[in-house]
Parts: structure tokens; sequence; C-alpha cells
């Protein structure tokens, strides 16, 4: 099998494609690295679901108007839907929430969009930093961060009022005249949800089903100690007996595709492989920051550094949970990390 993408080109700017009757493909531009997020609407005969949103800045306000006054045909949008709790998805669903519309969500999604909307900050928190200085960030690069101003969700966020409807994995939701079946993942996001049709194959895949790049697996301040890298094996192992190969994956960026049986494999894959080359690394004792080149192949800097830190501090956290890892502090209060079979006396 391999990965097929039926369409070679993404919708022009302001249009929407067809890709099965009364499904419709639109994208939002965002203003970041990653520079689209892939919306979707289903016609409902009397209105339109819309599934995920994109930012609520100008570039997101320009592409709904081209929407409206294009392929939704001046019908409202009676229903939102996120996949999960990330900005670029749900940024402009309390907009069309002001103007009638339904939220549609996880309660997970919808509790950490809502947390994150009210939570506005205009300097890292003492926590943040602390974390920071426990993954190996010192000196100049720790200055730099420090002095940013943190980006709150609340920028380019609408208002996300009280009030949304819950689903939940296993529930059917009909959309765009078509009963689908929510299934949900972890990793990425908690409980972010996916909609298989039960009828003609196609599905809602967010970013949990994601063609060509990867998913950004990260652990924060929040959760210092999580590991959402568990979480996302466990939820590709649990999709890969739903996956074959007529399925049509709607993703949250970049092109639909086929092939769903290999994607899965190769997700699982690559971060099976990045755990075996970071494991080899630390044979001698590393902080996150020195662990990017086993895990990305190359070292990363700019705008990207900061998931992949957090990215780093996930593979960590992973082999740390198996008993793969063993981890204590330095004299600098971050966190020395070596391979199980090492000598750990600090």
């Amino acid at each position: 099998m391999q990965i097929r993408f039926p369409f070679a080109a993404p919708p022009a700017p302001g249009t929407m494609t067809e890709i099965a009757e009364g499904v419709l493909w639109g994208r939002v531009p965002l203003p970041i690295r990653l520079d689209h997020v892939n919306v979707y609407a289903l016609d409902d005969g009397d209105g339109w679901t819309v599934v995920d949103t994109g930012f609520d800045d100008t570039l997101g306000q320009q592409a709904w108007a081209a929407f409206e006054a294009g392929p939704l045909r001046g019908r409202p949008v009676r229903r939102v839907v996120a996949t999960h709790h990330h900005v670029d998805h749900i940024g402009r669903a309390g907009w069309f929430q002001a103007r009638g519309a339904e939220l549609v969500a996880t309660r997970t999604a919808w509790l950490y969009a809502r947390m994150l909307w009210l939570d506005r900050a205009e300097v890292h928190p003492a926590e943040a930093v602390a974390f920071w200085r426990g993954a190996g960030m010192a000196g100049a690069a720790l200055d730099r961060r420090v002095a940013d101003r943190p980006f709150n969700s609340a920028d380019v966020a609408a208002p996300l009022p009280l009030g949304y409807t819950r689903i939940v994995d296993g529930q059917v939701l009909r959309m765009g005249g078509r009963d689908w079946l929510v299934r949900t993942g972890d990793g990425h996001a908690p409980e972010h949800a996916t909609f298989w049709s039960l009828s003609d194959g196609l599905i809602i895949g967010g970013d949990q089903l994601l063609p060509g790049i990867s998913a950004n697996i990260g652990v924060y301040p929040a959760e210092p100690d999580a590991d959402p890298l568990g979480e996302w094996l466990a939820a590709c192992r649990r999709f890969q007996p739903l996956a074959e190969p007529h399925h049509l994956v709607l993703p949250g960026h970049k092109l639909p595709f086929t092939g769903l049986t290999l994607r899965l494999r190769q997700m699982i894959d690559n971060h099976l492989h990045a755990l075996d080359r970071l494991e080899s690394h630390l044979a001698a004792p590393r902080r996150a920051v020195e662990c990017f080149t086993p895990i990305f192949g190359r070292e990363i800097e700019g705008g990207a550094y900061g998931l992949a830190l957090a990215e780093a501090v996930a593979h960590l956290n992973h082999l740390w949970r198996a008993g793969r890892a063993v981890r204590w502090r330095d004299g600098d209060g971050a966190w020395l990390w070596r391979a199980q079979t090492g000598d750990v006396t600090a």
C-alpha cells in the first residue's frame, strides 16, 4: 500500500473544493510557519456544520467572509465542531457562537480551549521559567525566552462563551447527510476527536491523522512529567485495526490522503526509532536541550525551538516512564538523563 493524494493541490484562497457530495474543503491561512489549517464545511440542508475554524485574526476573518459569500452560498453556519483545543483549530468558534452557532467538542477540548482563552499573561510565569531551566536552557537563550512576551490564545481567538455540546468516543454524529463515528485519540491533544463516516470511507482526522508531517508531541509546564508520547503511540495502535485501504483522510493540515494503514505504521515507527536513537545518545548524561539531533536528525533553532524542546522532553519522559532512562538534577537545577544501563551516579 502507498500513501496517495487524490487532490493534487489545495483549494485556492477563499474557495472550497468538493471532496464528496455535501463535504467541502477549504483552507484558512495562518501567520506562522505551518501557514494554513484545513477546515471542512458539511451541508446540512438549511445550513452548514463547520469542522475547525483557524485563528480569529485578520486572515481568518477574510477567509471566512470569502467562504460565506462564495461556496457556502450565504447559508448560515449552524454548528462548529472542534477536533481539538488548539487555537488554530478552535480560534474562531466563539465568533460563530456569538451568531447563534452550536459548538460541539469533547469535554477535554472545550475545557482546555476555555481555560487557555481565559489565561492571559504579559510575562512568563515562574513555573514556565523553572521548566525551561529543568530542560537545560541557560544563558542568553533563556534570557531571550524570558524576555519574549508569552503567546496568549486570546490574541488570536474570539471570546469563547459558556456552553457547548459534548461528544464522546463511540458516539455517532450526523453531519452532511452522513453518520460519523467519533473516535478519540491522545498525545498531540487530549481527547482529540476524529470522525469516521459510516457510509463512504471518509475520515476527518484533525491533527491526529496527518500525512507527511508529524504532529507535535510535547510536554509543557502545566504537566511536566506527562507521557504524551505513550498516549500517542497507544492511540495510533487503537486506530490500526479500524483503518482500511478505501479510507480517504481529511487532515487538519496538508492534503487529503489514502493509505492510512501505512501512515499509522509510519507514525509509530518514526517515534520508536527516535526513542532508540535517543537511548543510545544517553550513554552519557544529557540535558533535554542536547537531545535534538538524535530525535530530529539536526539541531533546532529559531521559531521551532520551543516545540522541539517540548518534544524532546516528551521522548525523554517516555524513556523514563518505560524504565529505559533515569534522571537527576545537576547543580544548576537542570535534569540530566542517562540510559538505564549506565552508571547513574551524579
